[in-house]
């Protein structure tokens, strides 16, 4: 008999593809996402009839219990959160409200029904920021930077508190920055590709000399189905690539795969807090699990440019959803 996984935020960008090759491993698999406007369950049509989804949102605590209690999950893999660090300048509580609150519940749910084991998605952000030189080790004092980091820290240290105070079997996930398919057009690698696309100007904070560590969302995905299975409750993992890249790089990487002139780039204002690099120690994970980093910056950004140029209407349609949200929401 296949396990059940109820898969918080499995329409999203990480979520959807996790939802992907849960199936594909033979997971009965049920999905909650509350289809906010980076939510689309566009990314999980070709599986749907395969799945059992619930639009409930996870500050809704009465819902949740309701959806656990029905589907008796094995695992949780919690993947549901507003991600976005220049949203959560603006409007810090949405992120405190989704990813704390949020979260206590399905870690309250998971405690109610005795679920076997709870994959909790934190980020490399948790961390803090690094110089030209060092690496992050799951031992690393967490010191986030922005309200979202915040938020992430805070859920991140409350699934270890209901592990320490209470037992559940929370592993917790550190991953570093993902880039590849359905990824909506308010990150890095899809708005350079979308404005590259109708030549517009794209903007880039401060010189462009950030460095994030790029990792594939299919071998994000991989790693966490992998802890679900063979990680051990309690620990921290970190998932990385060793693929370190200034943001300036990426953009122009970018440029070069669709033909278009450096002369698009346009150096703004630095983002308040703008952490200067990040980079990830994995070897936890290889070591214990046997998983591996598949795919590399060259190939991956490949892929992602090619599928964005084939699904062009779709980050369209995206960017004026987006566009839609900002007048309403932020009055701009």
């Amino acid at each position: 008999m296949s396990k059940k996984v109820i898969i918080t935020g499995g329409a999203g960008f990480i979520g959807a593809e996790v939802v992907r090759l849960a199936v594909q491993e033979g997971y009965d698999t049920a999905v909650i996402d509350s289809l906010t406007y980076a939510g689309d369950k566009a990314r999980i049509k070709d599986i749907e009839e395969k799945i059992t989804f619930y639009k409930t949102d996870i500050t809704d605590r009465e819902g949740i219990f309701d959806i656990f209690r029905k589907e008796k999950p094995d695992i949780v893999l919690h993947l549901a959160a507003e991600s976005h660090v220049d949203r959560s300048i603006l409007d810090p509580s949405l992120f405190l409200r989704t990813n704390i609150i949020g979260t206590q519940n399905i870690l309250d749910a998971a405690r109610e029904f005795k679920v076997e084991k709870v994959i909790n998605m934190s980020t490399d952000e948790v961390y803090g920021e690094l110089g030209k030189e060092g690496i992050f080790t799951e031992s690393t004092p967490l010191n986030p930077n922005s309200p979202y980091s915040v938020s992430k820290a805070s859920q991140d240290m409350l699934g270890r508190a209901y592990f320490r105070t209470y037992g559940l079997p929370v592993i917790t996930v550190r991953a570093s920055n993902n880039y590849g398919y359905w990824q909506y057009p308010e990150k890095l690698v899809p708005v350079v590709i979308l404005k590259a696309y109708h030549n517009e100007k794209i903007p880039i904070y401060g010189k462009g000399e950030n460095i994030r560590e790029w990792l594939f969302v299919t071998d994000c995905a991989k790693g966490i189905l992998t802890l679900a299975e063979k990680g051990k409750a309690g620990e921290v993992y970190n998932i990385g690539s060793g693929e370190e890249r200034q943001n300036i790089e990426v953009v122009k990487a970018i440029l070069d795969l669709m033909g278009k002139p450096h002369s698009l780039i346009e150096f703004v204002k630095d983002r308040p807090g703008h952490d200067f690099r990040y980079a990830l120690d994995f070897t936890k994970i290889e070591k214990e699990t046997g998983w591996k980093v598949e795919v590399k910056f060259k190939e991956g950004i490949e892929k992602t440019v090619k599928w964005n140029i084939e699904h062009i209407d779709w980050l369209i349609e995206k960017k004026k959803d987006l566009e839609r949200l900002w007048a309403k929401v932020y009055k701009k």
